[in-house]
């Protein structure tokens, strides 16, 4: 049988008043306005009983918006649609698996798994030196982002600024950037000496 918007409202809440009666998180019952009685009713119920919520048209609820909390919610939910897509993009720029955990914590496990959906093979070997005029494009390129010295940590938006500015590979940039990060420039350029 079909359920109602309604019913399907009722049945959300008292599952999620039901869990709260389960952990003790009495708080949140009187939030909603659960007393004593309501409470007694709440342990009552069984499973078949909230199933059957599903089959009324009404509800009882008066559901309330909390402002606040509404636009932190969709600011948290934007901010992890952007790091999503940003993710995405660097795995379709064939990001190495050391930058994706760096940058967000992804898992080896999860990266092969993407790069199976995105039809990649599996990266042999280290990524091949730059010859010198894009390798020092790169150095200038990065030292304006990251500092003279690499203190500015680059984001996964700097990568692919990167990658446009020098036409480099995502495996190449990293590589290097993070070798300039750790030992510096070997020439001991700054981006002042051009």
């Amino acid at each position: 049988m079909p359920t109602s918007k309604e019913s399907d409202l009722t049945t959300a809440v008292l599952l999620y008043a039901v869990r709260c009666l389960d952990e003790g998180d009495q708080l949140a019952l009187r939030a909603m306005q659960f007393g004593p009685k309501e409470v007694d009713a709440l342990q009552q119920l069984n499973i078949t009983d909230l199933c059957r919520t599903g089959t009324f048209r009404g509800h009882c609820l008066q559901v309330q918006l909390d402002r606040e909390v509404f636009w932190h919610l969709v600011a948290r939910l934007r901010q992890q649609r952007e790091s999503d897509q940003l993710q995405l993009t660097l795995m379709q720029a064939d990001a190495p698996q050391e930058m994706m955990r760096a940058l967000f914590g992804l898992g080896s496990k999860e990266y092969a798994r993407w790069r199976r959906l995105l039809g990649f093979t599996a990266a042999v070997g280290r990524p091949s030196e730059p010859d010198e005029e894009p390798a020092h494009a790169l150095w200038l390129a990065w030292q304006a982002r990251a500092g003279d010295d690499g203190e500015v940590s680059l984001t996964g938006e700097d990568y692919l600024a990167l990658k446009d500015a020098t036409g480099l590979e995502l495996r190449t940039i990293w590589c290097l950037t993070q070798r300039w990060t750790t030992y510096g420039n070997p020439e001991g350029e700054s981006a002042d000496d051009h």
